[in-house]
Formats: C-alpha cells, sequence, structure tokens
C-alpha cells in the first residue's frame, strides 16, 4: 500500500535499536541476557495443564476418555510431567544459584540431585493431591446452592481453578523450589483474579465463592472448612519493613469452619479468627475474634464489644 504523501516520516528505528541496545547493560533488573539457566512461564503452565489432566482425568482431554484406554493415558501424561517438572525444577534452582551471585549455577550437579529429589517427592504426591482437590469440588458444590454437580465446580468455578493450581504451587513451595511456584501462582492470579501467594497454607474443603478479587498473602494459615467470598483480603498491617519483615508472620489465621463475607479486610500476623465465626461483607479487622462470633461493620469508628452482653455471640465493629 502507498503511504500517503502527508504522512509523518517513519521513525529512525535504527536508533531506537541503537537506545536500546545501550540501556541493557545499565540495569541488570529488566534484563536477563546470556542466563544459562532461568524457568519458563510457558513450561509453567504447561506442567499445570497436565497436573489438570490427571487430577480430572476425562474433564480437560481433547477426545473422550475411556476405562480401556486409562492406564495408557495416565501413564503417557505422567511421564511427560515427570520429565517437564523436572526440568523446570532444575531450572529454576541452578537459576537461583546464579541470582544469589553464588557463581555456582552454571556448575551445580548437587541442584540436579536436588530437582530429582523435589520431582519425585511431587510425583508421589498426586494421589494426595486428588484427594484434597476432590474435598475443595465438594465443598464448592455443598457451599453453592446454585450448583447442580460437581462436574460444574470442575469445568466453571475460578475459585475452584485457584485452590487446584495453589495447592500444586503450595506444594513445590513447600519443597524449596524456587521461582516456579510463584510462576504458577501468578498464572492462576491471571486466569482467576484470586491471587494466593503459594506459602500461603490452606485447610482441606476451602472454597472461594464468586472469587474474583480475593487476595491471601504469604504467612496467612487457613483451616478445614473454610469459606471465602469475592473481594477479601487476607493481609499484612503494614510493608513498610520490606525484605526485614521476610520470614516473619505478617498474614492472619483462620480457624476451622469459619465464613469470610465479600469485601472483607483481615489483616496481620497476631490476627486470629476463631473458629466457627463469621465474618460479615466490608469488615475491617486487624484484632483476633473468639470462636463461635458473628462479627459485623455497624458503627463508623472500629470499637470490639459483645453486643448488648447477652451471650448472643454477636460482635460489632
Amino acid at each position: 500500500m502507498d503511504q500517503p504523501i502527508d504522512a509523518a516520516p517513519p521513525a529512525d528505528l535504527d536508533a531506537v535499536v541503537e537506545a536500546l541496545m545501550v540501556s541493557y547493560p545499565k540495569d541488570g533488573r529488566t534484563q536477563h541476557i546470556d542466563a544459562t539457566f532461568l524457568p519458563s512461564r510457558a513450561r509453567a503452565v504447561e506442567c499445570i495443564e497436565l497436573i489438570r489432566r490427571i487430577v480430572f482425568p476425562g474433564f480437560f482431554d481433547d477426545h473422550r476418555l475411556t476405562s480401556a484406554r486409562l492406564h495408557a493415558h495416565v501413564s503417557e501424561l505422567v511421564r511427560q510431567l515427570d520429565a517437564l517438572l523436572y526440568d523446570q525444577v532444575r531450572q529454576s534452582l541452578r537459576y537461583r544459584e546464579n541470582a544469589q551471585q553464588s557463581g555456582r549455577g552454571d556448575d551445580c550437579d548437587d541442584c540436579d540431585t536436588q530437582a530429582r529429589v523435589a520431582t519425585n517427592a511431587f510425583m508421589q504426591g498426586l494421589p494426595a493431591l486428588r484427594r484434597a482437590l476432590a474435598l475443595d469440588v465438594q465443598a464448592a458444590f455443598d457451599g453453592d446452592p446454585a450448583a447442580k454437580h460437581t462436574d460444574e465446580a470442575v469445568f466453571c468455578y475460578p475459585g475452584v481453578d485457584a485452590v487446584f493450581i495453589h495447592r500444586v504451587a503450595n506444594t513445590l513451595f513447600r519443597l524449596d523450589v524456587p521461582m516456579l511456584p510463584r510462576i504458577m501462582s501468578e498464572y492462576a492470579h491471571n486466569e482467576t483474579g484470586v491471587d494466593i501467594h503459594p506459602g500461603a497454607t490452606i485447610g482441606e474443603s476451602f472454597f472461594i465463592d464468586h472469587a474474583t478479587g480475593v487476595v491471601i498473602g504469604e504467612t496467612t494459615e487457613i483451616g478445614k472448612r473454610v469459606k471465602v467470598y469475592q473481594g477479601v483480603t487476607l493481609g499484612a498491617l503494614s510493608t513498610k519493613g520490606g525484605q526485614d519483615l521476610r520470614h516473619k508472620k505478617r498474614h492472619p489465621t483462620i480457624e476451622d469452619d469459619v465464613t469470610i463475607y465479600a469485601g472483607a479486610t483481615i489483616l496481620g500476623g497476631d490476627t486470629v479468627i476463631g473458629a466457627r465465626s463469621t465474618i460479615a461483607g466490608s469488615v475491617f479487622l486487624t484484632r483476633s475474634v473468639p470462636p463461635d462470633h458473628v462479627v459485623l461493620s455497624t458503627q463508623p469508628e472500629p470499637q470490639l464489644k459483645a453486643r448488648g452482653g447477652d451471650g448472643s455471640g454477636n460482635w460489632s465493629i
């Protein structure tokens, strides 16, 4: 196509390239040139999708899966996952050595041994992962009267998807695999709108209803049969301390059978929400709540008190 006569001339692209070439060595934070080892986002996503097909056989395959074909199908997927996951764990471990400026990453044979040990542990844990996710699927079905079947929870619920990816990432996190779990958790964040740090500890039968906008921080501890609605934040009181706060308990503890409604914010490493309590929507909490209480947001100024002293268990904030 001919260029219009009055069009502006094209930019000097050679000059742009030269300016970029000058900028790259000036700031190592925004380039990773000549890196021998680096985990791959694309391969991490491939791992997740292979695990999804192993954990939920027949749901996410391109063709109908029969009982007669199941053993061969799973065997093939497991072997693909083992090879791919080992490579990505190996890349991650060697990357960490280089990122820590030890200079060992390119000559770290024990990294390969560690990668095999971690991969073996993950693969051996797949049956337990399936059991945990079955409970999450059941919790989603039981917790949503709009659901017609557990199949719907597997196929359609972003909260189930987010928890599935978290349980994968958390397993790798606990095996001390660097970077790769965080890549997976950010993939889940992009896909579902749910941001769960891979270090968060989450008990069985966990359900995030509607899912969007949920944030769960690294040192959060969540018990069994907890239900969370959209827009909930389980976060830190402050991150002004930056890296000095690393490895410290910064996020709340949620005990068993707690329900947290939409838009609630619960902050702080010393904050404990007692078992069987209910946190109403839009509540802002920075203090602990005893078991068997309901927390309501009914006053403009935060005040924690037993309502009427009648033993009703309702707290007003």
